[in-house]
């Protein structure tokens, strides 16, 4: 880009944000969040979960260390949008191969930067997650026209967007291995990952472990997982409202029903609650970033957790309740406001989290819970 371009981000309830193109000209649309994350800009934008969102960065300046080919979550960009308030004038790290807005326009995804993020998060805040829309170049119109373009959008609430971010076929990382590969580390157990929006550092984890994973499309039916023959069963993390998703729920019951271990993250925490009948509501303005506080209720243990997550499961910390596979109880809970973080089967088959412990690009204080599954597979 050989000159400054003029852009927009234009909310739907009419507030208008000026600035500068950054990445792609053109028009994007989507959701309005922020991401409170100080690092991992990169996994951020490549995470899935964020598909049909335009976030905004709250670090003031982004881009100091540029791209690289190995921090990815997925194999694109998922963000409809992104909104920086400093953008870094050249990126400075030995692994980087490009700049972020080099990246980005490689990929046609729509930036804006020089906007005040600060007074934008805190509208935010205030008035919750919102349709919005970024223009530049010849997409740019008159207030009017744009924000009418906003408000024409399909909204987050009552989205199904799992199956279009989930992959379209069957693949393996063998354990201590790569994709298709012979591995390292001893087989211990087989997992089965059910991709509703999986990022790329999940099976690592597991691979690490000692677990061959079959990461297996969002629409699998449970006779297709029981032919794989797993030792447990995992549900990814993923986009979208999960009171769409009423073909993950059956499998999930099914799952339960045929006693085999179970895990679920952030999305599959929805999925899970959902099948053991609680209900789901959309956040005002979510978690979104990777130092959000949360609290095992049964030990009391805090861990700082990386999240990203606009619904949420209706509970109270340590409620316990009635289930057709046992009594179950809400485990976990944000400890700034109190938000259902996990929920678990009492007898210990089936657990989940609202949070990422696989945790890239940090923290990885919940790291531990791939442990857990492990020895819920070994004792089962």
């Amino acid at each position: 880009m050989t000159k400054t371009e003029s852009a927009a981000l234009v909310l739907e309830d009419g507030r208008v944000f000026r600035g500068t193109a950054y990445g792609a000209l053109g028009e994007t649309l989507g959701e309005a969040v922020f991401c409170t994350a100080m690092t991992g800009y990169q996994e951020t934008l490549t995470d899935p979960s964020y598909h049909r969102q335009i976030v905004v960065a709250t670090a003031p300046q982004i881009g100091n260390t540029g791209w690289n080919g190995e921090d990815d979550e997925s194999g694109k960009i998922w963000v409809a949008g992104y909104v920086v308030r400093d953008p870094a004038r050249r990126a400075s790290n030995w692994r980087a191969t490009t700049t972020l807005p080099e990246e980005m326009r490689r990929q046609n995804v729509v930036g804006i930067a020089g906007v005040d993020t600060r007074a934008l998060v805190r509208h935010l805040r205030s008035r919750g997650s919102m349709k919005a829309g970024i223009f530049s170049g010849p997409a740019l119109a008159d207030a009017d026209q744009l924000i009418s373009r906003v408000t024409g959008q399909p909204s987050m609430l009552g989205a199904d967007l799992a199956e279009e971010v989930s992959t379209d076929e069957i693949y393996t990382i063998e354990a201590g291995g790569a994709v298709g590969g012979k591995g390292t580390a001893d087989h211990r157990f087989t997992v089965v990952a059910v991709d509703l929006g999986i990022k790329t550092n999940t099976p690592r984890m597991f691979a690490e472990r000692g677990m061959r994973v079959h990461v297996v499309p969002s629409n699998t039916t449970l006779d297709q997982i029981k032919e794989l023959r797993p030792d447990g069963v995992f549900l990814s993390n993923g986009p979208g409202d999960p009171a769409t998703q009423d073909g993950a729920v059956a499998l999930t019951q099914g799952v339960l029903s045929e006693g085999l271990p179970l895990f679920g993250i952030c999305f599959g925490n929805q999925i899970l609650g959902r099948a053991l009948g609680r209900d789901t509501y959309k956040m005002k303005f979510g978690h979104r970033g990777i130092n959000i506080p949360v609290v095992e209720h049964r030990t009391g243990r805090i861990s700082i957790t990386a999240q990203n997550h606009g619904f949420a499961l209706e509970g109270e910390r340590g409620e316990q309740f009635d289930t057709p596979f046992g009594k179950a109880e809400i485990s976990h809970v944000c400890a700034n406001d109190g938000t259902v973080e996990g929920v678990q089967l009492v007898a210990g088959r089936a657990f989940s989290v609202q949070y990422h412990p696989e945790a890239a690009a940090g923290p990885h204080d919940a790291a531990y819970l791939f442990d857990r599954f492990a020895g819920l597979m070994e004792g089962a």
